[in-house]
């Protein structure tokens, strides 16, 4: 080849790389336009500027799924379905939050089947991805398939463990099959995480639900691990006395030192459960043990006292960062 064939090459080459280079930054620019109009809660505007993108890079994962998110946010989830199938036909990403939304958007539409369907799609191509199984378990809760929920629920927690929403939807599930001790762990592991809110004042009033014996009407019965569970809550709580405590916090204090211990002690004999026993019961029977438990019971009591509470935990700092470095280092096994 000629000195002049082989320039002609090399500057075809480089215009056609400038050419890419340029349409990339410019699709990227639309997205990141979108975005921002889409935070801003202009969808339509949003919805303009991924269409724009498209039109340059129709395959592109980002532009197919970001447009599919803003019509589900206008309300026009159906709309953007097409959208996602092409996103998850690819392995980036976006396949896993694609799968996610897709399933929100059957789950917005009362089709539950749907939903759960592209969860399980979604988990078998990206098993890492912690928001699949939270989500197919909220859509097993709505169905009332509690001990499906509750399979997922486990899964979402050790894929992230610091996710609060998980921890609470794995009390409700056991609450809701009469598994009051992984119910009121977990709850209380969701307070140490969000110890106030409006969903923190709804965890400790199911808290107390279990503290008094309440459980919740079910189909089906409770195993015999579980009852045996139940009575030694009831056993524990029945020990303290509310005349002997200043604050409803020393009494929770008492109360939850009482339940870990019994729980943790029982669990011990049990061989079902492997996450419940290794993950709750031995975490708070450890607690148990240690002199954390008046920091403790404030957190947990904060919704409900919050003032009091507020007040205590500002006298006593150094309590509160005791409790939080040694949860910190706690071990904790699935």
């Amino acid at each position: 080849m000629d000195l002049g064939k082989k320039l002609k090459l090399i500057i075809s080459f480089l215009l056609f790389s400038i050419a890419a280079y340029a349409q990339n930054t410019d699709v990227s620019a639309l997205i990141k336009e979108g975005i921002e109009l889409n935070n801003a809660r202009n969808f339509a505007g949003a919805i303009e500027k991924y269409k724009q993108a498209l039109t340059s890079d129709p395959e592109n994962a980002q532009a197919n799924y970001q447009i599919a998110f803003s019509l589900f946010s206008s309300g026009k989830g159906a709309d953007g379905i097409p959208y996602l199938d092409k996103v998850v036909k690819t392995s980036n990403n976006f396949t896993g939050p694609a799968y996610e939304l897709l399933g929100s958007i059957y789950d917005a539409a009362k089709q539950p089947q749907q939903a759960i369907d592209a969860y399980k799609a979604g988990i078998k191509i990206k098993p890492d991805y912690q928001p699949l199984y939270f989500n197919i378990g909220l859509a097993y809760f709505r169905a009332a398939k509690y001990a499906d929920a509750e399979l997922a629920a486990t899964e979402a927690i050790k894929l992230d463990p610091k996710h609060a929403n998980s921890q609470r939807l794995y009390a409700l599930v056991c609450f809701h099959q009469n598994k009051r001790a992984p119910a009121l762990l977990a709850l209380c592991n969701f307070l140490l995480l969000e110890p106030d809110g409006p969903r923190s004042a709804e965890a400790y009033t199911n808290m107390q639900s279990i503290l008094k014996g309440g459980a919740l009407k079910i189909d089906g019965k409770t195993g015999v691990d579980n009852m045996a569970l139940n009575k030694a809550i009831s056993i524990a709580a029945a020990t303290t006395d509310n005349r002997k405590y200043a604050s409803p916090a020393d009494l929770l204090a008492a109360q939850l030192k009482a339940i870990f211990t019994a729980i943790g002690q029982l669990s011990e004999k049990q061989s079902n459960n492997d996450f419940f026993r290794n993950y709750y019961a031995a975490f708070f029977y450890k607690l148990a043990q240690t002199e954390h438990i008046p920091a403790f019971a404030r957190l947990m009591d904060m919704s409900a006292n919050k003032a009091a509470d507020t007040q205590w935990l500002q006298q006593n700092e150094d309590k509160r960062k005791s409790l939080e470095v040694w949860v910190a280092g706690a071990e904790r096994k699935y």
